[in-house]
């Protein structure tokens, strides 16, 4: 009877391991299934694109936000961006009109407008911006070689503004034509500098044009004050012969004025007249040191014997 119940509890056993099992392996296969799919969604952000390769070809780009899903073990998902990014060029050494050595530098700011078909030409980002830097060099090589040195630096006659959309402009010609899949949105120059050896040569070409400027500017103060002071000359000379002329008039209105001043005090006293024309003389004549011999009948020496007749 024991023996019995023994086998009945054995049997029991190996039916609740058999359950347990196969309820192990259920719920290994529903994590493995949970993690199968959460292993394939992914997530498309603000600023991006999602690139899906099937056997290594672009099948899909998903540039919308939001959750999607891809096949299993089949497909691959990547990223590019998809905001404005900045491409610093290298300095590179380009030869003037007037055949000057210069070296440039500057920058483009770009974006992936189509990422299918700059995958399929380009490959990559880098790759993208190796292609773009050799056309902005081939472009800024051909548009600076048409300009001489002192119009690329001098502000006075710079083409620089209008340069840098026509690089612009060309550059996006060359990568539709291509088809790139990428849009340049500006490139600038951010500085222009000589080659060392060219530096000190230029420099002193930039001094000698400051010093003939000065020397210009210098000519035109000296002929402007010569004109100024000429024309202040002859205005000075007008005005005292007009002052002189004025004067003239003036001293003979008024000799004509005293001439009638005396002749009417003459017309009414003589007598008075010719005593105060003798004392008048006696200014002139008589001093400490003077000695006159006059006739006894002189009218100064009547007038000094005190005879008034």
């Amino acid at each position: 009877m024991s023996d019995v119940i023994d086998m009945n509890e054995q049997r029991k056993q190996q039916g609740d391991w058999k359950k347990y099992t196969r309820g192990g392996i259920g719920l290994v296969v529903i994590l493995l299934l949970i993690g199968l799919v959460l292993n394939n969604l992914f997530i498309v952000k603000e600023g991006e694109y999602k690139v899906i390769r099937q056997f290594g070809e672009v099948v899909n780009v998903v540039q919308e936000p939001g959750l999607n899903f891809k096949i299993p073990f089949i497909q691959t998902v990547s990223t590019l961006p998809k905001y404005q990014m900045v491409l610093d060029v290298p300095q590179a050494e380009i030869n003037t009109r007037d055949k000057k050595r210069m070296l440039v530098d500057n920058y483009a700011i770009w974006k992936i407008v189509d990422a299918k078909s700059m995958i399929s030409n380009a490959r990559t980002v880098i790759g993208a911006e190796t292609r773009m830097e050799e056309f902005i060099y081939s472009i800024l090589r051909s548009e600076l070689g048409s300009l001489n040195y002192d119009e690329i630096i001098n502000d006075e006659k710079s083409s620089r503004g209008s340069l840098n959309d026509r690089v612009t402009e060309m550059v996006n010609e060359l990568l539709e034509k291509n088809n790139y899949g990428i849009v340049v949105t500006d490139v600038r120059m951010k500085r222009t500098d000589l080659p060392t050896e060219n530096e000190e040569s230029v420099y002193r070409r930039m001094i000698s044009e400051r010093e003939s400027k000065a020397q210009e500017y210098l000519s035109m103060g000296d002929a402007e004050k010569n004109r100024i002071t000429a024309q202040t000359d002859r205005e000075v000379k007008e005005t005292l012969a007009k002052a002189k002329a004025d004067a003239e008039v003036i001293r003979g209105q008024g000799e004509a004025e005293a001439a009638r001043v005396y002749n009417e005090s003459f017309s009414k006293d003589p007598a008075f007249y010719n005593l105060y024309r003798t004392l008048e003389s006696y200014k002139v004549t008589i001093d400490g040191e003077t000695v006159i011999m006059l006739p006894a009948d002189s009218p100064y020496a009547r007038l000094l014997m005190g005879y008034t007749q």
